[in-house]
């Protein structure tokens, strides 16, 4: 087992965690100690992961980088990095920075260069062209997409993640990585792994074949957008069947690697709010957190928090808001759901093996199922109940009584 296998990540998105500016400022801001504030929290939650979406100087949201060398101002330093990866370590929490490479904004040197160049230049080499024009990432101008199959491209990859996995960081998560495929990270993990073979690599990917993307690319690991879907939506439809055919292949990932599972995101509607019924949250965050794989909890979701992302410039701010200075100031309203979280990642550190349990569904009906969990550890039955009355399911221990809208662990 890797270190990977026990981290439960709690995830933020420093730039609005700080309520920092909304663009880029020449002055430097020393605000990364309201993130290192939270560490504490962190661990009470029983977490010991900390995700962080982007860090790097940017030009507004943080996924439109200008430097990947260089903490963005609105957050502070190389000093305050430091202390922050320090305070992580004393603590006993890994670091896992958001890596944007697979586009930089369009006032970035690179794409300065490129434009110069043109097309059939060296420079004009490192970005992905349409014709005369440079690439935007889905459509949007102002990120240029960079080619990674580009080896001047693969050696500044390299070496910007080396760099802070060198400074202390414990891997990164890909952002945008199926935009490139599977073939062009591979010479780039495979040369970070040599230098730091202990990182963990996690592929943001979105659709498609997620244990083929994990064996051709090299990563660690993918993002369960497939299991998060048919979480929220199998409530939602009163269809326990939807998420039952997902969980056929999540057990099949799981077999093969440790696929990074989540109800929440910086890109994603609050699952408080995506469900339609609030008594089905214990559900899903059961799902979460005895599933196998390696979860990840949205902050704020650990306290109930709302939020919808819609479209338009502002769209993502709903489920992006400023956290307060201190754990402390926050609302008494969300300890229930705090302290379900702890009940659950509780039961997940006493039955670690459920990383990588065999899974098999046991029974299923429209508000019903049983899904039975077996490793070297132990042998359980995950049993939900989405209706309005109480219910007897079979598991590998014998039957299993579910409370009305309830979740049990037998």
């Amino acid at each position: 087992m890797g270190w990977a296998d026990s981290v439960i990540w709690w995830h933020c998105y420093p730039l609005r965690f700080v309520d920092a500016e909304r663009t880029a400022v020449d002055t430097v801001e020393h605000r990364l100690w309201r993130v290192a504030n939270w560490l504490d929290y962190l661990v009470e939650l029983g977490a010991n992961g900390l995700l962080m979406a982007p860090v790097f100087a940017s030009t507004s949201h943080g996924y439109d980088t200008l430097d990947h060398y260089r903490i963005d101002p609105r957050l502070g330093d190389d000093a305050d990095f430091d202390d922050l990866v320090a305070l992580a370590k004393e603590r006993g929490v890994r670091l896992l920075l958001d890596g944007v490479f697979n586009h930089v904004s369009q006032n970035h040197e690179i794409v300065r260069k490129a434009l110069a160049g043109g097309p059939g230049s060296a420079d004009g080499a490192w970005i992905r062209w349409v014709g005369e024009y440079p690439r935007g990432f889905e459509g949007n101008l102002d990120l240029v997409e960079l080619d990674l199959a580009n080896p001047a491209v693969q050696d500044y990859v390299v070496g910007v993640m080396t760099h802070w996995l060198d400074r202390g960081a414990d891997g990164w998560r890909l952002d945008a990585a199926y935009a490139a495929g599977p073939d062009a990270w591979r010479p780039i993990v495979d040369r970070v792994k040599a230098a730091h073979p202990d990182c963990w690599l996690l592929a943001e990917v979105i659709h498609g074949e997620y244990a083929d993307f994990v064996a051709r690319s090299g990563v660690d690991s993918v993002t369960q957008y497939e299991l998060w879907k048919a979480t929220w939506s199998s409530l939602n439809d009163h269809n326990f069947h939807e998420l039952a055919w997902t969980l056929t292949r999540h057990a099949e990932f799981a077999q093969t690697y440790r696929p990074a599972t989540f109800i929440g995101n910086h890109d994603t509607t609050r699952i408080a709010t995506k469900l339609a019924d609030e008594r089905s949250l214990p559900l899903a965050t059961a799902l979460l957190l005895l599933l196998p794989g390696v979860p990840t909890v949205y902050a704020g979701d650990e306290q109930g928090f709302t939020g919808e992302k819609t479209d338009g410039p502002t769209g993502d701010d709903a489920v992006r808001p400023p956290f307060p200075e201190e754990p402390s100031a926050l609302a008494g309203f969300g300890r229930p759901v705090f302290a379900l979280h702890q009940r659950l990642i509780h039961l997940r550190r006493t039955h670690p093996w459920l990383v990588s349990a065999a899974l098999t569904v046991n029974t299923t009906t429209d508000d019903t199922i049983a899904i039975d969990l077996v490793g070297n550890g132990g042998r359980l039955t995950l049993a939900l109940n989405a209706s309005d009355q109480p219910a007897e399911l079979a598991g590998v221990n014998g039957p299993v009584h579910v409370d009305p809208h309830g979740w049990a662990l037998a």
